[in-house]
Formats: C-alpha cells, sequence, structure tokens
C-alpha cells in the first residue's frame, strides 16, 4: 500500500511525470505500427493494437500491405520504426530528468519516490532571502531548507580573522569563512562531504602554512584560482559539489574593510580588531564606502516572498552587509514581509547590555530608509546554570523589551526560539516555522 501511494505522488501537479508518459504513448504505438509492417503482420503480442490499426487502414485504403505490396511496406516500415524510435528516446530523457533529483542515491522505490518528491515539493516552495553572516545567518538556514530550495543567502565579507583573513590577505578574495558556512548549512545532506569542508587542520604535525585552515576554505580559494579570480563562480561551483538547496552569494564581491567609530571618538580597521576592542562601538562604516552588490542579490530581495536579516553579530556581521549599495534600497522598495531576526544573547564588545530594542536600533539606525517590519525575538529562559556559565564570559540574556519595539513602529513577534542544549542559541527548526508562519 506504501509503494502504491509512494508511485501516485510521481502523477500530482508540477512533477512533469505525466506529460511525458502521455507523449510516450504516440511514440509507442508508432514504434508497433513501424513493426507490425516489417513482419507483415505477423502476430506479435507487443504490436496487436497497432496490427489492428494497420489493417483497419489496408481495409480502408484498399493497399494490400499484408500481401506483396513491394518496398512500400518495407520502406514504411523502416519510417514509422525510427520516427517511433526517436520519439520513444525523446520522451524517456525528459521522464529520467523529472524522475531524477541532483544527488538521489537509488536505494529502494519508496525512497526514490521520497526523494524526488521532496525535491519538487522544495523547488516549488517560497522565494526566501536571509541576509546576514557567522553562524547565526547559517543556524536559521538549516531550518528554512527543509521549507523551500528557493533560498538566497546573503552573507557579509567582511572578515579579516583566521583562516578567512590569512586567505584574504595572501590571495586578494573576499574571505570565504562565511560564505563556507552558509553553504554546507544547505547542503542537502549534511554527511561526510560536509564534515570534510569543516575540517580544520590543527594536528600537532600541521605546518604553519595550513595550520587552522578549514578545508572548505582552501577548496573556494583553489576554485577561484582555477576560474580566474571569479570569487562568485568558485561559490556556484562549490554550490553544486555540495548540492545545496538554494544560492549563495556575498553582500559585494569588491574587497572591503570594516572600519568602527568607537564611543570614544577613535577609528578602528578591521573587524576582529573592532570585535575584540573594550570599547563601545558607536557607528560602522565600510571603506570603500562605494561599494555595490551584485544585481542578482539585488534581483533576489526584489523578488523575494520573505526577507529575514540575521540573526548575527549586529556590527561585524548584520549592518555591513546593508552598507553594500544597492541593498538597503532594494530592500526599502521590496514587497514582500521583512523580518529582523534579534539575537538571543548579548556579545561582548559589541552589543553588551543591549535589549533587543537596542540590537533593533543598532540596525536600523545605519540606514535611512525602512527596512524592517517585523522583529522576531526570544522571550524563552534559559536555566539559571546555563546564564552564570554565560555570564562568565561577559554575556546576558537579551531583554525582549516588545512594548519599545512596538513605539519604535515595528512589529514585535515573540517566542520560545532557543535550542533545548547546553549552548544558548536559536533552534533552527523553530526560526524557520515562526519564519513560514509570516507567509501562511
Amino acid at each position: 500500500m506504501r509503494l502504491l501511494r509512494a508511485l501516485l505522488q510521481f502523477l500530482m501537479p508540477g512533477f512533469g511525470v505525466k506529460r511525458w508518459l502521455s507523449l510516450a504513448l504516440p511514440g509507442l504505438l508508432i514504434l508497433g505500427m513501424g513493426i507490425g509492417l516489417l513482419r507483415r503482420g505477423e502476430g506479435v503480442d507487443i504490436i496487436r493494437i497497432p496490427n489492428r490499426i494497420l489493417t483497419l487502414i489496408a481495409a480502408r485504403s484498399g493497399i494490400p500491405l499484408w500481401t506483396d505490396a513491394g518496398p512500400f511496406v518495407l520502406i514504411a516500415g523502416l519510417v514509422f520504426t525510427a520516427i517511433g524510435t526517436i520519439w520513444l528516446v525523446y520522451c524517456v530523457r525528459h521522464l529520467t530528468h523529472a524522475l531524477s533529483p541532483s544527488g538521489a542515491k537509488h536505494g529502494s522505490v519508496t525512497g526514490l519516490v521520497d526523494r524526488v518528491f521532496r525535491a519538487k515539493y522544495l523547488a516549488q516552495g517560497p522565494r526566501i532571502v536571509a541576509i546576514g553572516g557567522g553562524t547565526g545567518l547559517s543556524t536559521m538556514l538549516r531550518g528554512l531548507k527543509h521549507y523551500t530550495a528557493n533560498i538566497v543567502a546573503i552573507v557579509t565579507v567582511t572578515d579579516d580573522g583566521g583562516s578567512s583573513g590569512k586567505l584574504h590577505r595572501l590571495l586578494n578574495i573576499p574571505p570565504p569563512g562565511d560564505i563556507r558556512n552558509c553553504l554546507v548549512a544547505l547542503a542537502d545532506a549534511e554527511g561526510t562531504m560536509t564534515e570534510l569542508l569543516q575540517y580544520r587542520f590543527r594536528g600537532p604535525g600541521t605546518g604553519e602554512g595550513l595550520r587552522d585552515h578549514a578545508v572548505g576554505n582552501l577548496l573556494i580559494a583553489a576554485l577561484t584560482e582555477l576560474n580566474n579570480g571569479d570569487f562568485q563562480k568558485a561559490v556556484l561551483q562549490a554550490s553544486q559539489v555540495l548540492n545545496i538547496r538554494g544560492e549563495v552569494w556575498p553582500s559585494t564581491l569588491e574587497q572591503i574593510t570594516l572600519v568602527g567609530e568607537m564611543e570614544d571618538g577613535s577609528i578602528l580597521h578591521g573587524e576582529t580588531t573592532i570585535a575584540h576592542s573594550p570599547l563601545n562601538i558607536k557607528r560602522i562604516r565600510l571603506n570603500p564606502e562605494d561599494v555595490s552588490a551584485p544585481p542578482e542579490v539585488i534581483e533576489a530581495i526584489e523578488n523575494a516572498d520573505i526577507i529575514v536579516i540575521g540573526p548575527g553579530s549586529v556590527y561585524t556581521s548584520i549592518v555591513p552587509n546593508l552598507l553594500v549599495r544597492g541593498i538597503p534600497e532594494a530592500l526599502n522598495r521590496a514587497r514582500a514581509p521583512r523580518v529582523y531576526v534579534c539575537n538571543v544573547m548579548t556579545q561582548p564588545g559589541e552589543s553588551d547590555r543591549f535589549s533587543a530594542s537596542d540590537h533593533v536600533q543598532a540596525v536600523v539606525g545605519h540606514v535611512p530608509v525602512k527596512i524592517v517590519d517585523y522583529v522576531l525575538l526570544n522571550t524563552d529562559v534559559p536555566s539559571p546554570a546555563l546564564l552564570d556559565k554565560y555570564r562568565l564570559s561577559g554575556s546576558g540574556l537579551v531583554t525582549a523589551d516588545t512594548d519599545r519595539i512596538r513605539k519604535l513602529g515595528f512589529k514585535p513577534l515573540p517566542g520560545s526560539f532557543i535550542s533545548g542544549t547546553d549552548v544558548v542559541r536559536h533552534d533552527p527548526t523553530k526560526l524557520a516555522e515562526a519564519i513560514m508562519r509570516l507567509l501562511s
């Protein structure tokens, strides 16, 4: 029964299966007529219907098909056989394409059907644009990919620390770390390949040249070299390796540095320097300031069904994307709901003692136009022991001051969005469910 139900799923609208099955029938009929002509009507079960059609044609036309009709029957048989064969091959090729999602592993029939159905279902899902960086964005993408394959992740490229920073300086390419995390998060199946791409060289025998480099960063760097410096083409090829659900784009393909104006008026350069400064951040800008987003990024924002900003570090993951020319303007024009996902915990040196409304003001205060409609914020409280653990590192729970958010002109979306683990962070499934409810 389960097998029958699984097979019937192929006939649902949108699969492209019914049309090719229907088109294959005339091809089979023509092929049968060709074989019937070549065999002069001698009985073959698979061509019984074509034989009857040919007998009817012979009776109506007076052509002696089953007697000595000379070369006419042979030529007609060859022509019909050729046409029918070509027709069937054409239909079978398209039917195979419709039934074979990229990367599907052939196991049981029901397993294959489930994978095909899932791929087709996700391909018809809503168009979601997610903007951010760091671990926050990749966490959310892990939840969203179960609802749609039409995801465009727009990722900040200002990271100048660790493996990303080294490759950025050595090879003059955008830092690939946040891009890599998003690719892994959107992978169709996060298995051995994704573990490999996240692996870092840290063993005792590792030389300084390789130390702390992630394999995925090296892969993207190598693909960029192979594509004559085309970073986005390299990201696209890495996406194909992982068979990701969606697309990943840097917010700009130009080389930029993050510049921070601190509370005492001092100016700091570089994301790492800014994030580790004991001073509070007053404002962030890019150097150079006049950098543009790729046209594909702007198009994705304008055509989105819903736009999600965050979660992530306010000044180093969220705001840098909004300073790229074209992105805030496209967000302002967008007709889709625009949701800012507020962080769960404050970040030492960047958002100390920030409430939810402080996070919102820090984000929208860098943009002269309206870019947010809703604010999704957590109201759940972790265990006291877990909060004490975070307090030792300088982090605190973000206060969900919904009334102040309403006064700022935004609609709060409160709820329990944290994972039930020993780490206080967003739960991918809960986040995705809340975002999808806005589309229902």
